[in-house]
């Protein structure tokens, strides 16, 4: 699909509109992708998040992205892996729906994310990955906005499991394949 691409990177350094941090609930920072977008954008992403109060696991909340080439970020608390029996994929689902939301709302045309849940929180990459892009493409698929969708994979092995999930349910020929 032209609107959504799986690529490798440092979500930090993303040129999208809005970036996706993988959140915890207080939003007030913490480690992997939320510690490391909070260090680039600056101590001012931290001051934007205390008035928030933080966020529910599966919800989303929107700053300015500061010191971030992108103009938004958009903080959503993934859900910590408890063996896929406590609600955990409509957690991680409604994360990425969460997002995509109020980026369409806000006008938002391009969003990157990063892989929720799956680092310290040891959702299972697999499965993580079949349940954002079922997410994701089906927002898609019933929204304009955003027109472009992107998920960045900090390491190649990451981009290769998120690839073969969508050429295993998107995938309609050898043509689409990524």
């Amino acid at each position: 699909m032209e609107r959504f691409s799986i690529i490798v990177g440092d979500i930090t350094q993303s040129g999208a509109e809005a970036i996706a941090n993988a959140a915890n609930t207080t939003l007030l920072g913490g480690s992997g992708v939320d510690g490391a977008i909070h260090r680039a954008a600056g101590p001012e992403l931290l001051e934007a998040c205390r008035p928030l109060g933080g966020c529910p696991t599966g919800e989303a909340r929107i700053t300015p992205g500061f010191h971030l080439r992108a103009k938004y970020v958009l903080h959503t608390p993934g859900p910590i892996w408890r063996g896929g029996l406590d609600g955990e994929p409509a957690l991680l689902a409604s994360c990425y729906r969460s997002c995509l939301t109020l980026a369409a709302e806000r006008g938002i045309r391009t969003v990157d994310f990063p892989s929720i849940s799956t680092g310290v929180y040891g959702y299972p990459l697999p499965s993580a990955a079949t349940v954002a892009l079922k997410a994701i493409m089906d927002f898609l698929a019933e929204h304009p906005l955003p027109e472009r969708v992107r998920m960045v994979c900090h390491t190649e092995a990451a981009a290769a499991v998120y690839r073969q999930a969508w050429n295993l349910w998107y995938a309609e020929d050898k043509g689409q394949r990524l």
